[in-house]
């Protein structure tokens, strides 16, 4: 972690007091991996951290504290998704190329971040702001790009100007979305990621582009 890192009180933490507090927040998203959000508590991450509940007061204020400084950082990483939109051709088989890496890295960022992601998608569910503005936040940036894209495309006359760019790339990533929170359901429907992500790059570039891909 960089910058300037503050307890509680306001007080600078030392290099020393900011390993513990990554170590506190490392801990804790392992907890969340393999228990329920509402079951970990602060003692538990304290001595899983080898320290005690009262330095973890120290750097947080709560579990969901915690979590929401991991949900943070979990939000920035997301935030580079649109890198793999934002710029790319969806001409020919440069187009599909485009709609397969966006597909694989939506899932795997998914599937890296999955345990803190339910958590999010749990919260803002719930009606929590909070959670609500980093969901979107990583969401944001996959819509922005794929918006614009359309956009850029009906202004060469290669898309209907009837699609509505926002609602057709937000109708996509939401679709993404929803795929990549369920890919261990898929595959106890017997489908494999072998055939799940293609089929998902179909679906990507015939919204955006309204046509087959060139392979």
């Amino acid at each position: 972690m960089t910058g300037q890192v503050r307890t509680v009180d306001g007080r600078v933490a030392g290099r020393r007091g900011q390993a513990t507090r990554q170590k506190l927040l490392d801990c804790l998203s392992e907890m969340l991996s393999s228990s329920p959000y509402r079951d970990v508590k602060v003692i538990d991450v304290a001595r899983k951290a080898g320290t005690s509940p009262a330095t973890f007061y120290q750097y947080f204020p709560d579990v969901e504290g915690a979590v929401l400084e991991i949900a943070e950082e979990m939000a920035k990483e997301g935030a580079g998704l649109t890198a793999l939109v934002e710029g790319r051709s969806w001409a020919g088989r440069a187009g599909w190329q485009t709609a397969e890496e966006l597909v694989e890295g939506f899932l795997d960022f998914w599937r890296k971040n999955d345990a803190i992601l339910r958590v999010v998608d749990l919260g803002a569910a719930e009606g929590d702001k909070r959670f609500y503005k980093i969901r979107m936040k990583i969401l944001n940036s996959v819509t922005n790009s794929l918006t614009d894209a359309v956009t850029e495309l009906q202004a060469k006359n290669k898309v209907d100007k009837d699609v509505s760019p926002a609602a057709m790339a937000g109708s996509l990533v939401a679709m993404l979305a929803s795929v990549a929170s369920h890919q261990k359901g898929f595959q106890t429907w017997g489908v494999k990621q072998a055939e799940l992500r293609p089929n998902l790059a179909l679906l990507v570039h015939l919204g955006i582009t309204g046509k087959k891909p060139t392979k």
